[in-house]
C-alpha cells in the first residue's frame, strides 16, 4: 500500500505541473505519446543518476559542497541525454518552445521518480506522514528546480535552434552549466539554511518561475535567418 501511496504522491504533482506547462505551446501541442515516452525517459534516468551518486559519494569524500555540486551535474546530464535519445534530433524537435517543453517533461519525469523514492524510503507512520508534508515542499521547491534547470538547457538549445552544429554545441554546454549551478545553489541553499533562509530560497526559486515564464515567451519569436524578410 505505501508503493501506491508514494507512486501517486510522486507522479501525481509531477503530472499537475506537466499539464501547466503544456499550456505554454497550446498553438503546436506536442504529441500525446511522445510527451509520455519524454516522461518515462526522465523517470527510468533516475536510476542511472542513483548509480552514478552513489559512485561519486564514495570518491568525493570530505567536501560536501563539491559532492552537491557533482550531484547537481550528475542529475543535469542524465536528463539531457535522456533529452537527447526521445526527441532531440527527432522530427518532433520542430520549432525552439519544443526543446523547452521536452526538457521541463523529462525534469517531471525524473522528479516524479525521486519523490516517489523519496516517500518510499520513509517508513512506519510518523515517518510516512513527515515524508507527505516534506513532499508538498517538494512539490513547490524541488520540483521547480528541475523544471528550472532543464528549461535553461532547453531553453538554449531553442536559442541555438537555427544555428549551426557549433553554436549548438556551445548552447547545451552553456545551458547544462547553468542548469548545474542553479540546481547546485538551491541544493547547498536549503541545506546550509536557517527556517528564515529556507523561506528565502523558496522565493528565489519562485522567482526563478516568473523568469522562465518571460524566456517561454522570448523564445516563440524565435525565426530562423531571413524569415521577417519573407513578409517585407
Amino acid at each position: 500500500m505505501n508503493i501506491v501511496y508514494a507512486l501517486l504522491i510522486g507522479i501525481v504533482p509531477a503530472l499537475l505541473w506537466l499539464w501547466f506547462w503544456l499550456k505554454e505551446d497550446n498553438l503546436h501541442p506536442e504529441p500525446r505519446t511522445i510527451l509520455a515516452i519524454t516522461f518515462i525517459a526522465g523517470c527510468t534516468s533516475v536510476i542511472i543518476a542513483i548509480i552514478v551518486e552513489g559512485f561519486l559519494k564514495e570518491i568525493i569524500v570530505g567536501n560536501e559542497t563539491h559532492l552537491y555540486i557533482a550531484w547537481a551535474f550528475t542529475e543535469e546530464m542524465v536528463k539531457f541525454v535522456a533529452l537527447a535519445i526521445v526527441v532531440l534530433n527527432s522530427k518532433y524537435m520542430d520549432e525552439p518552445i519544443d526543446a523547452m517543453i521536452y526538457a521541463i517533461t523529462v525534469a517531471l519525469g525524473f522528479s516524479a521518480i525521486e519523490n516517489t523514492l523519496f516517500i518510499l524510503f520513509s517508513t512506519g507512520t510518523e515517518e510516512m506522514s513527515r515524508a507527505i508534508i516534506t513532499s508538498n515542499l517538494r512539490f513547490l521547491g524541488a520540483t521547480l528546480v528541475h523544471i528550472i534547470s532543464s528549461a535553461s538547457i532547453g531553453f538554449m538549445i531553442g536559442l541555438s535552434f537555427y544555428k549551426n552544429a557549433f553554436i549548438k554545441v556551445i548552447g547545451v554546454i552553456i545551458g547544462v552549466i547553468l542548469a548545474t549551478v542553479l540546481h547546485a545553489s538551491f541544493n547547498l541553499a536549503i541545506i546550509n539554511a536557517t527556517e528564515m533562509g529556507t523561506l528565502r530560497t523558496f522565493a528565489w526559486v519562485w522567482f526563478a518561475v516568473i523568469i522562465l515564464l518571460i524566456l517561454f515567451e522570448e523564445i516563440k519569436f524565435i525565426r530562423p535567418k531571413g524569415y521577417y524578410k519573407d513578409y517585407i
